[in-house]
């Protein structure tokens, strides 16, 4: 008789040594690299075009391959001699679904094993076009044969480094939706810890984890936190759709734009709750805090003043 240690062992898939992480250049598969290496492992970053190569090897990665997702000819080569995948879509792209179900055929039709992908926290919240667009990608590896993992985290914390600096000189932390809604939040950095283990080991295949940090703060205590960490006041305030998006330091589109708008409108409706409680599980320590992120944030503005 097999016993049960023998058929789990049988299920085991080996450690991804060489990992391609999809937009490595980027301000948050940017974070993955890094984490890859503290483990041991080779990270082959793909860019989409190579003038982007110097910011992935900053940002940590081994090699790079140029390819783009929207001709998937040009990954062949980007997957060659890779046993993992790290992939995050392109923020509000109109063809997002269809670029990730490609992603998972390449991947698969190169023999990766493992997959790891960062999605959304609850993407069956279809009210939300960014998060629908996830579930075709979910399903996509659900059907694929590979060791997957699902990563499903909430606002990023490092979304607020394209204010920060005006959060500063102005004293006024504001987002168009109301000061007090509470909006889940985590740092990006414990994702990517969390990526890389999922890539080398299997204590997570075959997951699906929301992730988040904070269980929902509002703009208030951002705020009061941002003038804790500045040492001087920091007003929480609300700001029209355009005026903050005009802010924003991102090229998109107006389809693009009209997503993001509509994110902003559904906090404002019904604000963003979630639970730390996976991600501290899985950490085996408490996330890191939005407290600690800006003293950080905070002290790296003194050091470069």
């Amino acid at each position: 008789m097999t016993s049960i240690a023998t058929a789990m062992h049988s299920t085991e898939t080996a450690a991804a040594r060489r990992v391609l992480v999809v937009g490595a250049a980027g301000r948050f598969a940017g974070l993955v690299p890094q984490a890859l290496r503290d483990k041991g492992v080779t990270v082959r970053g793909l860019v989409r075009d190579a003038e982007r190569s110097a910011r992935a090897l900053a940002n940590g990665v081994d090699e790079v391959a140029v390819a783009d997702l929207r001709s998937p000819e040009t990954l062949a080569a980007a997957l060659d001699g890779v046993d993992g995948v790290f992939y995050i879509g392109p923020a509000f792209a109109p063809d997002e679904s269809q670029l990730g179900v490609g992603m998972v055929a390449a991947a698969r039709r190169a023999g990766v094993r493992r997959f790891v992908f960062s999605s959304v926290i609850q993407p069956t919240d279809v009210s939300l076009a960014n998060h629908a667009s996830k579930i075709p990608v979910e399903q996509a590896l659900f059907d694929s044969g590979l060791q997957f993992t699902v990563l499903q985290p909430a606002n990023f914390y490092q979304n607020l480094l394209g204010g920060w600096a005006r959060v500063v000189a102005e004293g006024v932390f504001a987002e168009p939706y109301p000061v007090d809604v509470p909006v889940a939040r985590v740092d990006y950095r414990d994702v990517a810890e969390v990526a890389a283990m999922a890539l080398t080991s299997d204590r997570l295949a075959y997951g699906c984890f929301e992730l988040t940090g904070e269980a929902g703060l509002t703009r208030k205590q951002i705020a009061a936190m941002m003038s804790d960490a500045l040492g001087h006041t920091i007003v929480a305030g609300e700001i029209d759709f355009e005026q903050w998006a005009a802010r924003l330091p991102l090229d998109y589109t107006a389809a693009q734009w009209e997503l993001l708008r509509r994110i902003q409108e559904h906090y404002a409706a019904h604000g963003l709750r979630a639970n730390p409680l996976v991600l501290q599980a899985i950490l085996g320590r408490p996330p890191r805090s939005m407290q600690a992120f800006l003293r950080e944030l905070a002290a790296s503005t003194r050091a470069a003043a």
